[in-house]
């Protein structure tokens, strides 16, 4: 398989990234790792009139924790953000996600900004930052805008993202107190889940639950938050009558309408809410 004709281009700076972006608009796509747009371009799904490869942009490519933010710049690699010790310490969310994301070839290459960005439905990335409250700070060349997560998922490989914007820094807020998980079933290791849960909560000296926030992947067109769930974990002990409780809760609340080969929307239903049992019991053991 061969990609369609593209020209490509290779800015060493943000402002010439963002010249190009102007200029071709929705005939332009960025390149970061790659992993999802190059199979798209080889099956001839994509048909950019130019590739804007932002490897060389230095701007791009900060990973730091400062005033209370992870800040993962679009050209961060998924490894990178995976071996940081900082993002072990400060987003452990995003830590023990990583590992689910395909092979370490692949986070080699991937990016999390350009994960998110590509929005698919089954991936983990988009639906840590749902779960965290991760910001998107996108910039074109008139200005910038900051769009929270449950604001720039719009479906299917849809997201808030207009014609000439990049993805520039995923923001996601930093703390060293919360408990996390990530539970999904998938056809083989690496694949892309089935079905899948991410995420973080804190529980207090008394063993109870607060400030709990728990994300689906792979089960509908695009993460999903789990509010009534969370709202029903607040305050209170895991007990096993709860967690029955939640994940029947979850069975009927989840927005499952995902079908292919390897399931259908009702499996999908069923199995998040053992996913979300798994999940509590492992951030509360």
């Amino acid at each position: 398989m061969k990609p369609p004709p593209f020209k490509y281009a290779r800015p060493e700076s943000l402002d010439e990234v963002l010249g190009i972006l102007s200029e071709y608009g929705d005939k332009a796509r960025v390149l970061a790792g790659g992993q999802s747009l190059i199979p798209l371009l080889n099956f001839r799904l994509a048909r950019p009139a130019v590739l804007v490869d932002i490897v060389l942009v230095t701007e791009l490519r900060r990973l730091v924790v400062e005033r209370g933010m992870l800040r993962v710049g679009a050209a961060v690699t998924q490894n990178a953000v995976e071996r940081s010790s900082e993002v072990a310490r400060f987003c452990p969310l995003l830590k023990k996600a990583l590992p689910f994301v395909g092979h370490l070839q692949n986070r080699m290459r991937g990016t999390v900004a350009g994960s998110i960005a590509h929005a698919d439905p089954a991936a983990e990335m988009p639906a840590v930052a749902l779960a965290l409250g991760a910001t998107m700070v996108v910039r074109s060349a008139t200005g910038v805008r900051q769009i929270p997560a449950d604001r720039f998922f719009l479906g299917p490989f849809t997201t808030a993202l207009a014609q000439d914007e990049i993805l520039m820094e995923v923001r996601f807020p930093a703390s060293k107190k919360t408990r996390a998980a990530v539970a999904e079933v998938a056809p083989r290791s690496g694949d892309f889940a089935i079905a899948g849960v991410a995420g973080e909560l804190v529980t207090t000296r008394a063993g109870k639950v607060r400030d709990v926030s728990l994300a689906l992947f792979g089960v509908g067109g695009s993460p999903q938050r789990l509010g009534e769930v969370e709202a029903r974990l607040e305050g209170q002990r895991v007990t096993g009558d709860l967690l029955d409780q939640v994940a029947a809760l979850t069975r009927r609340t989840a927005r499952a309408d995902s079908e292919d080969v390897h399931a259908d929307a009702a499996y999908r239903a069923r199995v998040s809410g053992e996913l979300v049992r798994r999940a509590l019991v492992e951030m509360t053991r």
